[in-house]
């Protein structure tokens, strides 16, 4: 009997199954250049596919050496024309061609190339995808029933994550690290299962990486030139939780089942915030709405009544397209990552979809900033109404994010009046970001009210370092008198209405200008009173000789004119200058163990104003 399998067949594995099992003892199979030329440019392009169907024919190699079967090559290998028409079936042609020409039963697991050689008129055998019980994998012995994930490299022994979102623990399976042929053996398994079990399918192939779903369990398999040996990868859900399992499920409830129907569910990586995704998507799906999902890859373990959809063709405006056609009741969002995503989820909601948007941020801020940096920041409260932020498999806390006319906290000038987002946490109904509009760009601010801040005004250095307002008017202050002077411009605030300012004396009347004209000018841009004083009014700061850790140690004196670095230790060197941990300037020690700077440089207001605040000044050798 003389056999020709396509491409499908021979990744798959199941022709040199069907030979192990005696069914094609002694046949005579012919493989198709076609399909070796196809499964090398597979296997060049770093595709586990390719080394797999390679290895399926080495395998096919060794039963012809042991005279189980007879194994010859035909066929013309496709030219580059040829391989560039592969889509449109240049090399299923040439494949079946070859079982044509040697009067051959042709065997294929492709549905469309069945159909072909039907009508050509071939003796077909289609095999379907497997139905029934499967051997386990390899991995399995890895799992127990307290594992999550687990992570397989060459070189390095297995180790496996166990435990609970709330606990989670690694542990190292055994001490023999795990070899790359062993790597090789479970990755082709894993292949073949992916093409013949119902369940599996390959979701990402890229060059040096491969990512399988079968059932619940997401296997990754990577390899040279992506990773730096072969790796594989799998991970599987936690045990289903339901939504009634989390401690503000009431809330949550009536708020998906309200009006309040855009919904954000940020938190750090491995928080849990899929898990609760998918509780919320079956909730839904239980309670009569039509639910979807857009993931990419396909994350979500759902009921099978909720349709999982990834990327078409590689985008998912294009499935958004055909979700607004669809019309579902609610769609979930797995992973708001790219710039395209946060697009789509903000024009499905505004088209009236219920939408559960799904995005990695340490905070509700950072949450809030990524959208802000993509959808226009007056309609956010139209696609986010709710915010709901997860940490290590628990609700921590729900946000409200709503519209109003005010001005936002610090600037209690009427002049700041406008439109700001307020986001609530739920429980307190207290005020906890801002979002708005200043001088052009959207500001997302931190609302800071603490218990431990004091009964009666805070003085005005402590307050300037809490309101992030005062921060704002300070830096514009600075830019609109620094049109009429060339020195610093040294700004204090007092409070919410009124600033000093001093500057150069020789550059006041010009500050001030004819009648107060131009300082009239700013204080209105503004909205804060401004009071000009010349340099020479300004007391010099305390002068600071305090030594700080660092070898010996360095002082630091200031005097009328300028600003000294002491460090004899470091004579002669070149130096990066740091404030806490943040970099300043780089200098150069003299012999004498000094670094000098002018008092009213940029550089030595700014060191004045760290080591004022207590930060510790250090140098580092460069």
């Amino acid at each position: 009997m003389k056999i020709v399998p396509d491409t499908s067949v021979v990744i798959d594995g199941r022709i040199t199954s069907m030979i192990k099992t005696g069914e094609y003892k002694g046949a005579t199979i012919i493989i198709p250049e076609a399909v070796v030329a196809e499964l090398e440019a597979q296997a060049n392009q770093g595709r586990e596919i390719g080394f797999s169907g390679l290895t399926e024919l080495q395998e096919l190699y060794r039963m012809s050496g042991e005279e189980i079967i007879e194994l010859r090559f035909a066929g013309e290998r496709p030219s580059l024309d040829q391989v560039k028409l592969s889509s449109g079936g240049e090399i299923d042609a040439l494949i079946r061609n070859v079982a044509l020409q040697n009067s051959a039963k042709f065997i294929t697991s492709d549905l469309v190339q069945a159909e072909v050689a039907k009508a050509k008129g071939l003796d077909v055998l289609y095999l379907r995808p497997q139905i029934g019980d499967f051997s386990p994998l390899s991995i399995d012995q890895f799992f127990d029933e307290k594992t999550i994930a687990i992570m397989l490299k060459e070189r390095a022994p297995p180790v496996a994550k166990k435990g609970t979102l709330k606990d989670v623990r690694l542990v190292v399976l055994r001490d023999a690290p795990m070899t790359e042929h062993e790597l090789r053996s479970m990755a082709q398994e894993i292949l073949e299962r992916a093409k013949r079990d119902p369940d599996g399918f390959i979701e990402l192939e890229k060059r040096g990486i491969t990512v399988v779903q079968i059932g619940s369990l997401r296997i990754s398999i990577a390899r040279r030139p992506f990773s730096d040996g072969m790796e594989i990868t799998a991970v599987r859900p936690f045990v289903g939780v339901s939504l009634d399992d989390y401690n503000m499920a009431p809330e949550i409830k009536r708020r998906i089942l309200g009006s309040r129907r855009g919904v954000l569910i940020a938190g750090p990586p491995g928080a849990g915030k899929t898990t609760l995704a998918q509780s919320i998507a079956t909730f839904l799906a239980d309670h009569d709405f039509i639910v979807k999902t857009m993931e990419a890859p396909r994350d979500l373990q759902v009921p099978d009544h909720i349709t999982q959809y990834t990327a078409l063709e590689g985008s998912m405006v294009n499935t958004a397209e055909a979700l607004l056609l669809v019309r579902p009741d609610y769609v979930i969002f797995d992973e708001l990552r790219k710039s395209e995503d946060f697009t789509v989820f903000a024009d499905m909601r505004l088209a009236g979809m219920g939408m559960v948007g799904v995005v990695h941020a340490m905070g509700v801020h950072d949450a809030l900033q990524r959208f802000c940096d993509r959808v226009d920041y007056s309609v956010l409260p139209q696609v986010i109404n709710t915010v709901i932020f997860v940490s290590r498999g628990e609700i921590a806390k729900v946000y409200d994010v709503d519209l109003t006319i005010k001005v936002p906290e610090g600037m209690s000038s009427e002049a700041h009046l406008r439109p700001v987002i307020v986001v609530r946490e739920h429980s307190r109904k207290e005020i906890e970001i801002e979002v708005f509009r200043y001088e052009g760009e959207t500001l997302v601010m931190p609302v800071r009210r603490g218990a431990e801040e004091p009964a009666g005004p805070a003085p005005a250095a402590a307050a300037a370092e809490e309101n992030v307002a005062w921060r704002v008017a300070e830096k514009e202050i600075q830019r609109e008198i620094g049109r009429y002077t060339t020195g610093p411009v040294d700004v204090r605030i007092v409070n919410d209405n009124k600033a000093v300012v001093y500057i150069e004396d020789k550059d006041v009347p010009a500050a001030i200008g004819k009648g107060g004209k131009n300082v009239a000018a700013i204080v209105n841009k503004i909205g804060i009173g401004i009071d000009i004083r010349p340099r020479s009014e300004l007391k010099p700061r305390k002068a600071v000789e305090e030594e700080v850790q660092l070898g010996d140690g360095i002082r630091i004196r200031i005097d009328r004119k300028q600003l000294t670095i002491l460090s004899p230790e470091h004579r002669g060197k070149i130096v990066d200058v740091f404030a806490g941990k943040e970099y300043l300037f780089t200098a150069t020690v003299n012999e004498e163990g000094n670094i000098f700077l002018a008092k009213n440089s940029t550089t030595a207001q700014e060191m004045i104003k760290r080591y004022s605040e207590g930060e510790t000044i250090r140098l580092r050798p460069v």
